[in-house]
């Protein structure tokens, strides 16, 4: 919400005109006539998509750009052939992941909006509408472009496969002691933390050629096509939050838990044995150290880089054997 009445009055006269593509005048019967999609199954889209239901089948809520896109997601034939299960499945990734990306953005034009008001009390109301449309047609085409690269990077990875199951390198690391250290940190400080964190691990990882899955709060979940890339992004890892330390005082050490096999990849997530090993790994790992599954120990071996120590094997929630392999640089003479 935003607090200046000023800039309220202006995004909101912007919303309606660059967002919503015009004036909404449809119920939800009519966007179902309109787009060919029985009503339900439309309803069902827009919730999981995670917006909030019409109170009524008679509220005027909907705008063309609706349509449009109901239309759409049905013609899409990937999505038409599956089943509705599926289809809402599809929609409910798509909605989490744009939610995330518009508070962000929210937040942004907020600022925008604001900061313009306050340095220039002679601005006019059309110059600011002028100037939020802007940042938000900016942002759009940002967003597109991101799109399209990352959507570029991920053809080039799965397009062999054709199957939704490949072998991966997964991959987690977590900082140590992140639960009591943010006990003690302000906002300022635990955003600053957050920020030196996800910004050092996913340079890391897309240096190596890895792909970042998600990140949650203090752990970031990892991909890559290889167990040599995977080990090389977890000990680089390490090295650049030391780094990362030397300017940020509460940066914690980080562990990492790697595997590799074969996973089942489902709406840009990983689920399988292989991500549970991998999660189960970074929990047992020692602060400042990389384990490994048997998987990836049994590639990695071979790399002349490297040396591996073999630890004994743990019971752990889910795996009653977890077998576990220290990763180190080997030192050279």
């Amino acid at each position: 919400m935003i607090e200046s009445g000023g800039s309220t009055e202006i995004v909101d006269a912007v919303v309606e005109q660059s967002l919503l593509g015009g004036p909404r005048r449809y119920t939800r019967v009519q966007v179902a006539e309109l787009s060919g999609v029985p009503v339900e199954q439309a309803r069902k889209l827009w919730v999981a998509l995670g917006f909030p239901a019409a109170a009524s089948d008679d509220e005027v809520a909907f705008t063309d750009s609706d349509v449009a896109a109901v239309r759409a997601f049905a013609a899409l034939s990937a999505a038409s052939l599956t089943n509705e299960q599926s289809q809402v499945a599809a929609a409910r990734t798509m909605g989490q992941a744009m939610a995330r990306l518009a508070e962000w953005q929210a937040d942004l034009i907020t600022r925008e909006v604001t900061g313009r008001l306050a340095a220039d009390n002679g601005t006019t109301p059309e110059a600011s509408r002028d100037a939020t449309a802007r940042a938000i047609a900016v942002l759009a085409e940002l967003h597109d472009y991101a799109w399209q690269r990352h959507l570029a990077a991920a053809l080039s990875r799965t397009h062999e496969s054709g199957t939704a199951t490949r072998p991966l390198l997964v991959g987690f690391a977590d900082m140590v002691g992140y639960t009591r250290l943010s006990r003690h940190l302000d906002p300022d400080e635990l955003t600053e933390l957050l920020d030196a964190f996800e910004t050092t691990t996913t340079e890391v990882i897309t240096a190596h050629g890895g792909w970042v899955i998600k990140n949650v709060g203090d752990e970031v979940m990892f991909a890559a096509e290889h167990p040599r890339d995977g080990a090389r992004i977890a000990l680089d890892m390490h090295r650049a939050i030391a780094r990362a330390a030397q300017t940020i005082s509460e940066m914690p050490q980080i562990r990492v838990g790697l595997a590799y096999g074969p996973v089942l990849t489902r709406f840009g997530d990983l689920y399988g044995t292989v991500v549970n090993v991998a999660a189960r790994l970074t929990g047992v790992a020692r602060p400042g150290t990389v384990l490994a599954d048997d998987g990836a120990a049994a590639i990695l071996d071979a790399d002349t880089d490297l040396t591996l120590r073999h630890l004994r094997s743990v019971r752990v929630k889910g795996i009653s054997r977890l077998r576990s392999h220290v990763v180190r640089e080997r030192k050279r003479r």
